[in-house]
């Protein structure tokens, strides 16, 4: 039964009894949320299975031995369930599992799914009965350990609330619509199917090849558009309808004789009944026609639960009600689970699906409230959070349930703020100040603060441009007249300087007299775009800092149709009346009066101390000097919760001394950056042991924080990379290592003493003496220095070598943020990677993106709802087509447009206030309006483009650039930013206008929130991915774990960290050989990530290329193919055909043709890949030399020794030229040179003979690898140094995987994310690679080809560890016995490494060099 089987799994594999943490803390209607997370008590099932199914980890390292240990603390016991019906199902229950989580393990039961109204009763062995409170344990009730308790649902009386969330559940396990199957898991069981029904595996994977063949090496991605979208999964009518009847509501003298609902139900059978739902029971009653008849109908047929009730009146319900649970039991538990928030999708279904009638639909969306209950009181969410925040947290279980709460609380304010900003936006909800401009409006909705923020670069471009004096701004007086009582709002609400800021001042700033004041304006609102971002940045690092008695609101930033809202909760008393003797600390007039309170100051120091924030005095406007520990122009206010908030929190971090001029205030720098900074200066500090290290090690290291992946990469980039640079990286990552016990604690010390004055080089007065702010002054342009000195050219080195290797633009930021890098700086980062023809086209596309969105953004912020689909189609036509004549209309306007758009009131590029001033205007004026965006032209909207790249990001685009952007994956990109959503068919960019209004779909909010992360799980990770690293699966298996068991309780299955999770573990049980259970593992972290990320996210290519070569390592190798198909589909979504790790991907398909002996296929794939690698990364690179000692194995498989030696021999020149001729890689080349030489002459010899030369061959190949123990090693660190970027990271793990299957997870979603790998692989080939190689477990006697072929592929993607692979495949093949030697090779992806959770901290890099060192 589901309930016991999940029940049971869950328990082993979470350690935990908190199987519903998402929804326990603050869920108010348990019945409707209930249904959303019921089956999140899968979530740790797979963990558990894996322990089951595969009992072979236990002899692995003692793996499971500890979590073994650690899971006999929770003792599962049988207790049998009564049902309301009678029947009897039995949970496998922890006497500490709360009453919640048994509830929740009913509502995943087919037998009890459908129950949602019920007592449970406990009955003992004594005989008496219990009843269970929802919040008790079990524990505190009886004992469940003696085996002779018993639990019994008794339906409990319905109320309006639960009748109508019983109907809503009901309608809900009626529809598949909640069933998200992952492609993967349709392929598997294609798979299984197609096995059954024909045993011929010759002919299935023949039936393959011209798939994955079809794809014509993605040259043409936009015609595989409709292949990413599964069509969805076909529904089982159960029902023809469901709804609340025209009867309603109940009429008094009903009422009180029980009656609360009625119901319209037509079954299948044609017959239409009426349903009363009373608080026992649901009857059919005998109404016909208009008029009700309550009494029960003749049949008196009545069941406590719609569900029953249906069963007895229809025999086709009952038939497919089953077949619904049935295909819902057959998927797989986490795609059932509800994603809290989910991506939103660039692609939508083409041809549309037909739009059919559903009432039950209809009904919904007329309930819609933008986000508020629709029953009972609005929740107070800023008393939620707050409250949330003050749960005690001092044992592991009290901050599991917090930081559940927090998540759970903060999710549902995300959920709501993004609702109500629609209705903002919409003009649904009005605003509390309606008399004053439009631009200055603000609204409460449901408890949350709504304001609008306002694009100041585009406006700087229009006031560059307009060189004529624009028109007066009427607005100036009156919105100053108001600002007195607004200021009192906005500046105690956090959002004077920031999301609203007042006409009349500038940021706070007084304007000057001398300004005109149509020059004032748009002043005003200068930067409130970086101020909201900033904001939102500076409240998350306070509640990071997490201090006790101080206290953040919640905020979330909505950008939808062009416009950008900035969503508060509410702080206590601030609508109730005047609070302005609340401000204990700070300013509310820009430094004139400057608040101070000891208390509070107390808490903000010690914050301000953990986010590397210096005490230090200023001099008010008086001269009166105050010490404070934050920015002046920060807000802390007493509410009247008497509680401290700090607001206004938008310069946590100095500014950015590179950045001077007047417009930059909000330029500030990156946090990671600060920490990367303290910890360079900190080894600058320490003895010289530990002294060196700093320069390099620390950028990744103090990424490491937020970074995982780029310490890993330098870990890789250590390995194998020629610079000096690299090679001092390494020296000084592995002196690190041994000094560690003696330096770090010293170093982390000495990073505490490293403190800015977040107030130098602004318009506040400092006080103090002059060397002391000159010290403070030279500190930030240190800081700042670093970042353009140190970290940004580290950063364009990394991408160089491969070592980082973004595919879209969202993983470009992911990697510019995780190395502490502003977006402001990709100018220079273009121009750094101006040689890599992949990087600087991405580079200049994301500018390109960038510029664009800021001027589509404008144009729908005017533009009428009924036009906004013609002016997304037209702006699209504009930029990726040749639009050269407008209508005459647009052109009469658009100069009268832009101009007058420009000076309106307030500049209503803050809101909406176009659209209602439009209204309010004349009927020409609406016209106007609605043609701005049809007075863009292809030569206008390109011509804003360059000036708008020019002035923010300092970038000179191309001449080339607009022919750059005919691409599906920049289009994606575009659509991605904005939030729009276009047909999914293929465009054809060749055309004056490719694309049709009919093509626009959607447009949906683009969200960025504040949401917590457990902190607690993410140190498990690192510390586990540590363990990895040296190799230490058991000691890593057990922290993954665990991490995975507190993630899953505290925001449930669907999230990314989940799945980093899941990846990990893959890749340990990988390392320990079991082949079923990294699967089961990589399985889970596909399915979050499409659901988590999106379906065509880089990171969800990488997944299904490491399932791809798990499927390849337990020889499945059709299944294996049809993986490897969806990657390159999604690699070629995200980043076009042009991306190393595009070939690196060639690479492992070759390989697994050549393993199914498809040769001419295999060769056609690794030239496709040398032919890139040469294209983007240049002949001479080691990844090129990769594809050759790919292809030479490849001729080598086929007997053409003479073209494996001529291969071989490219690869040695590459590397003798890279790398010089002591570097064992080259080395190990000039070994394979000679073994191909040698089999040539005895081919040569065995024609003579007429001997057959298989064995002969085969056994050369093995007796070399035994003789030669090193080569393996060589070339993985070849392939390591070569690989530094993904792609080449990629054929490292490809490498590893083949011949040590240590990379393999590597693949680089897997191994590279966790850079460790590069060490990890050092160690574990010395562990599995040395045995494998040794033991020949013999292939046939092609095998030392076989595996030469896999070591090739894998070798493409590292090309280092490529080269070892290559050696290592001789063997490897014989590994392919062992399945997990055999490893596949990975997916070069460093995408998913790019993350910055995935980045590994300093400590933890140091540790896998040096363990790679010494594998060495």
């Amino acid at each position: 039964m589901a309930g016991k089987s999940n029940k049971g799994k869950n328990r082993k594999g979470s350690q935990q009894s908190a199987v519903n943490p998402t929804e326990l803390p603050v869920s108010s209607d348990a019945p409707l949320d209930n249904s959303s997370t019921a089956l999140e008590a899968n979530g740790g099932k797979s963990l558990s299975e894996t322990i089951e199914a595969n009992p072979e980890v236990k002899e692995v390292d003692g793996a499971s031995e500890q979590p073994q240990g650690k899971q006999a603390e929770v003792h599962l016991y049988p207790v049998p369930v009564r049902t309301q019906g009678g029947e009897k199902l039995e949970l496998q229950l922890s006497p500490g599992d709360s009453v919640m989580d048994v509830r929740q393990f009913l509502l995943d039961a087919p037998e009890t799914c459908f129950m949602t109204c019920y007592d449970l009763l406990l009955h003992t062995k004594e005989g008496s009965a219990h009843h269970l409170e929802d919040y008790n344990e079990i524990s505190e009730v009886a004992d469940i350990t003696s085996g002779s308790c018993f639990l019994e649902m008794v339906a409990a009386l319905y109320d309006d609330r639960s009748i109508r969330a019983h109907v809503h559940r009901t309608r809900e396990l009626l529809s598949l619509l909640t069933l998200h199957s992952s492609l993967s898991t349709s392929l598997a069981l294609q798979h299984e199917t197609g096995q059954n029904a024909a045993n011929n595996k010759a002919d299935a994977v023949k039936a393959e090849v011209p798939e994955l063949d079809n794809l014509g090496f993605m040259e043409n991605v936009t015609s595989s558009l409709n292949s990413l979208l599964s069509s969805p999964s076909k529904e089982i009518k159960c029902v023809e309808s469901i709804v609340f009847s025209s009867f309603n509501p109940p009429p008094s003298y009903r009422r009180l004789s029980g009656d609360l609902i009625y119901l319209d139900v037509a079954t299948l059978e044609g017959n239409k009944y009426c349903v009363t739902g009373t608080t026992k029971t649901f009857y059919v009653n005998s109404s016909a026609g208009n008029i009700l008849d309550p009494r029960p109908n003749k049949a008196a047929t009545e069941a406590t639960t719609l569900v029953g009730l249906l069963q007895k009146i229809s025999p086709k319900f009952k038939k497919a009600f089953r077949e619904i649970l049935e295909r819902k039991a057959s998927a797989h538990p986490f795609e059932n689970v509800q994603s809290l928030l989910p991506p939103n999708t660039w692609l939508g279904l083409y041809p549309l699906p037909e739009h059919k009638r559903d009432a039950a639909r209809a009904e919904n969306s007329l309930t819609l409230s933008f986000g508020s209950e629709l029953i009972g009181m609005q929740r107070d969410w800023n008393e939620e959070l707050q409250a949330c925040r003050e749960f005690p947290h001092a044992t592991h279980q009290e901050r599991i349930l917090r930081d559940r709460a927090l998540y759970k609380v903060t999710t549902d304010f995300v959920d709501a703020a993004t609702s109500g900003a629609i209705g903002v936006i919409s003009r649904c909800i009005p605003p509390i100040n309606p008399t004053d401009p439009e631009c200055f409006h603000m609204y409460v909705h449901n408890n949350i603060f709504f304001s609008f923020a306002v694009d100041a670069d585009l406006e700087q471009l229009a006031q560059r441009r307009a060189s004529e004096e624009l028109p007066k701004v009427e607005s100036t007086s009156p919105s100053q007249n108001s600002s007195d009582q607004n200021e009192e709002i906005l500046s105690q609400a956090g959002l004077s300087g920031s999301s609203v800021p007042l006409a009349g001042t500038v940021n706070g700033t007084q304007t000057s007299p001398d300004v005109p004041a149509e020059a004032q304006l748009p002043e005003s609102e200068q930067a409130t775009y970086a101020s909201a971002n900033n904001d939102l940045k500076g409240t998350k690092a306070f509640q990071e800092a997490d201090v006790s008695g101080l206290y953040n609101l919640a905020m979330a930033i909505i950008d939808y149709r062009g416009h950008r809202v900035v969503a508060q909760s509410v702080l206590p008393g601030i609508l109730q009346g005047d609070k302005s003797d609340s401000l204990l600390y700070g300013s509310v007039d820009n430094g004139k009066k400057i608040c101070w309170s000891e208390d509070f100051h107390t808490k903000v120091l010690e914050a301000s101390k953990r986010l590397h924030l210096k005490e230090h005095t200023v001099l008010d406007g008086s001269g009166n000097a105050v010490k404070l520990a934050a920015p002046v122009e920060c807000k802390g206010i007493v509410g009247s919760d008497d509680r401290h908030y700090l607001l206004d929190l938008m310069r946590v971090t100095p500014r950015d001394a590179n950045y001077s001029s007047p417009d930059s205030r909000f330029c500030i720098l990156r946090q990671e950056l600060i920490t990367a900074f303290c910890h360079a200066e900190a080894g600058d500090k320490l003895s010289s042991g530990c002294e060196s290290h700093e320069e390099n090690t620390v950028t990744s290291d103090s990424l490491g924080a937020n970074n995982e992946e780029d310490s890993l990469k330098s870990e890789e980039n250590a390995l194998s990379v020629p610079s000096d640079v690299q090679l001092q990286d390494t020296e000084d990552g592995v002196k690190h290592n041994i000094q560690d016990c003696g330096c770090h604690s010293n170093k982390k010390d000495a990073t505490k003493d490293i403190l800015f004055n977040p107030n130098v080089f602004t318009e506040f007065k400092l006080a103090g003496n002059p060397e002391e702010i000159a010290a403070d002054e030279e500190n930030v342009r240190k800081a700042s220095l670093y970042l353009k000195e140190v970290a940004l050219p580290k950063f364009i080195h990394d991408l160089c070598t491969l070592e980082v290797s973004p595919m879209d633009g969202q993983t470009l930021t992911e990697a510019l943020h995780a190395h502490g890098i502003n977006v402001r700086y990709i100018g220079k980062v273009a121009e750094g990677t101006r040689h890599m023809p992949h990087l600087w086209d991405l580079c200049s596309n994301e500018i390109v993106i960038r510029s664009a969105k800021h001027v589509i953004k404008d144009a729908l912020r005017d533009t009428e709802d009924h036009d906004i689909a013609h002016a997304i189609s037209h702006f699209l036509n504009c930029f990726a087509g040749m639009v050269q004549v407008v209508s005459a209309k647009g052109v009469a306007n658009s100069v009268h447009t832009k101009s007058h758009k420009k000076g309106q009131s307030g500049h209503h590029a803050s809101g909406k206030s176009s659209k209602a001033q439009a209204k309010s205007k004349s009927g020409s004026y609406v016209k106007k309006k609605q043609s701005l965006y049809l007075s863009f032209t292809t030569e206008s909207l390109w011509a804003d483009i360059q000036e708008f790249a020019k002035l923010k990001y300092q970038f000179e685009l191309p001449e080339d650039a607009r022919n750059q952007v005919k691409k599906i994956s920049v289009i994606r990109n575009l659509c991605q930013k904005v939030g729009m959503t276009i047909a999914a068919r293929k465009y054809d960019f060749s055309a004056a206008t490719p694309f049709q209004v009919s093509d626009i779909l959607n447009v949906q909010p683009v969200v960025k929130h504040s949401i917590p992360i457990c902190s607690e799980a993410k140190d498990l990770v690192e510390t586990g991915k540590v363990q990895l690293a040296e190799g230490m699966l058991s000691e890593a298996y057990v922290l993954f774990s665990e991490a995975f068991t507190i993630l899953q309780q505290v925001t449930g299955p669907m999230h990314r960290e989940v799945a980093n999770c899941c990846r990990y573990l893959a890749m340990v049980l990988y390392h320990a050989g079991d082949m079923a259970g990294a699967i089961m593992q990589q399985h889970k972290e596909l399915i979050i990530n499409e659901r988590c990320l999106g379906l065509d996210h880089p990171d969800t290519a990488h997944s299904y290329g490491n399932m791809a070569l798990f499927y390849h390592g337990l020889n499945q190798t059709e299944l294996a193919l049809r993986h490897m198909s969806r990657a390159l589909l999604l690699l070629g979504l995200s980043s076009g055909p042009d991306h190393p790790d595009v070939a690196a991907t060639f690479i492992n398909v070759a390989m697994m043709y050549q393993d199914i002996g498809k040769m001419d296929t295999a060769l056609r794939y690794l030239q496709e890949a040398l032919k890139k690698n040469e294209r983007l990364l240049g002949e001479e690179h080691i990844q090129t030399a990769v594809c050759y000692h790919a292809l030479a194995i490849a001729f080598n498989c086929m007997g053409a020794f003479k073209l494996s030696h001529q291969h071989e021999k490219k690869t040695y020149d590459i590397l003798l030229k890279q790398l010089g001729e002591d570097d064992s890689r080259t080395k190990d080349s000039q070994n394979w040179m000679k073994t191909f030489k040698m089999r040539e002459l005895q081919v040569n010899a065995q024609k003579q003979k007429g001997q057959a030369l298989n064995p002969t061959s085969a056994q050369k190949a093995i007796d070399i690898i035994k003789a030669h123990p090193d080569l393996l090693q060589a070339f993985q660190a070849a392939a390591v140094a070569g690989s530094s970027s993904n792609a080449n990271v990629a054929g490292k793990k490809a490498f590893n995987g083949v011949g040590v299957g240590e990379s393999f997870p590597g693949a680089r979603g897997l191994d590279e994310r966790a850079k460790k790998k590069a060490a990890a692989k050092a160690l574990l080939v010395r562990r599995h690679g040395s045995p494998a190689q040794a033991s020949p477990s013999g292939p046939p006697p092609p095998p030392p080809s076989d595996g030469a072929v896999n070591e090739a592929a894998n070798g493409g993607k590292k090309e280092t560890n490529q080269t070892s692979n290559g050696v290592l495949s001789s063997e490897g093949h014989d590994t392919k016995s062992g399945q997990q030697d055999q490893a596949p090779v990975g997916l070069g992806t460093g995408l998913a490494a790019l993350d910055a959770k995935k980045l590994k901290t300093k400590s933890k890099a140091k540790a896998a060099s040096a363990a790679a060192e010494s594998s060495n």
